[in-house]
């Protein structure tokens, strides 16, 4: 019985720096940009794929929204940021288009976050 207590007392304080972390994941703000109705092999449905993604990136992170001053470069660096985090599953997107894989219950999206 004695041994328990100091195993419960260690259970619960792990189990408290566990759940912020857990928590902040959940906050973040994200965005799922659909591709489902592009071909990606082309020019153009990458170039939409590149917009829709930077629209996206813009709303997550406030760009053109009004800013208190010195607020504005903050929300673009955001944006660029939240872009850059994006480029691998993009390009993974756009290389699976051009060599015709196919994968069975693709969601053909991708989710974007936008770091803080």
């Amino acid at each position: 019985m004695l041994k328990t207590v100091p195993a419960l007392a260690a259970l619960a304080i792990s189990a408290a720096l566990v759940v912020p972390t857990i928590s902040y994941a959940d906050d973040l703000p994200t965005a799922r940009i659909s591709y489902a109705d592009l071909d990606l092999a082309s020019d153009s449905g990458q170039k939409t794929l590149l917009r829709r993604m930077s629209f996206a990136s813009d709303s997550l992170c406030g760009v053109g929204k009004w800013k208190a001053l010195g607020l504005a470069d903050g929300a673009a660096s955001c944006s660029r940021d939240t872009m850059a985090g994006a480029q691998p599953a993009y390009a993974e997107a756009v290389a699976k288009a051009r060599h015709g894989t196919v994968e069975v219950l693709d969601t053909s999206a991708l989710i974007i976050t936008a770091p803080r």
